[in-house]
């Protein structure tokens, strides 16, 4: 995991829960921001938010990052989905856990009453995004992906935590945006056409492994007279440039 320090940003983590299904094209967590949200209000998203100090605390105490704590607890948090909790909790204490979390307990002494542990190697670092479309909030966000516990887990949310939450293939989504029902931040975008290429999770775990996490940090650049928002082309992103005019980043 790269360590550099970004000291504008604000650092934050995602989780990309991923489930395989039958037949058919791995399915995908994501939840709907709430429109009454400073950033990306009413966008799909990958569960996540702010590396806080008690999650710092917290992975000091259990030698995993920050932002697989801040990764971890959010998902459990915007989606009562337990990914990286050992052992697995049964979905009545997992939603438990998730009203505790939106109530303000601690995470770390919510898992330790509840004889609970962090899994670090469930979460595989997937990307590292840091975007300056924002000139007053700025986040570093460490981009994770998980295969979702066993079982036939559903996606709960909590009022004013996320408008809602389901399981998408990638590929759905990006049709739905190009017809104008769901609204995509650029990371977010290139995130889905880049697993939308894989059939499993063990495909997306690979692809994981084979790109070395850098900052991506998007650029303009012009030609024949047009603007775009460019990335490096060496960082496993089918697509690397978008037209700028009209791009929305939330």
């Amino acid at each position: 995991m790269a360590e550099e320090t970004i000291t504008d940003a604000i650092p934050a983590a995602t989780l990309i829960v991923v489930r395989d299904g039958p037949g058919s094209a791995p399915e995908l967590l994501m939840v709907e921001r709430s429109q009454g949200m400073a950033f990306a209000a009413g966008a799909l998203v990958f569960p996540g938010g702010r590396i806080d100090e008690a999650d710092r605390t917290l992975a000091a105490a259990s030698g995993v990052s920050a932002a697989l704590v801040a990764a971890i607890r959010e998902t459990v948090e915007e989606t009562a989905i337990p990914v990286g909790l050992t052992p697995v909790p049964a979905p009545e204490q997992a939603r438990a856990l998730q009203w505790a979390l939106a109530a303000g307990q601690s995470f770390g002494d919510l898992l330790l009453g509840k004889g609970l542990g962090l899994d670090g190697d469930a979460l595989v670092p997937f990307a590292r995004w840091v975007p300056k479309f924002h000139a007053v909030r700025r986040f570093d966000t460490m981009f994770f992906v998980a295969r979702c516990p066993p079982g036939d887990w559903r996606p709960s949310v909590i009022d004013g935590e996320c408008a809602g939450a389901a399981w998408v293939t990638a590929a759905d989504v990006l049709d739905r945006e190009q017809r104008g029902e769901a609204r995509l931040i650029f990371p977010t975008r290139r995130t889905l056409e880049r697993l939308a290429r894989h059939g499993s999770f063990e495909a997306i775990r690979e692809d994981a492994d084979a790109h070395p996490i850098h900052p991506i940090t998007p650029w303009i650049e012009e030609r024949d007279g047009e603007r775009f928002i460019t990335i490096p082309t060496d960082a496993g992103y089918p697509v690397t440039q978008e037209r700028l005019d009209g791009l929305w980043r939330g």
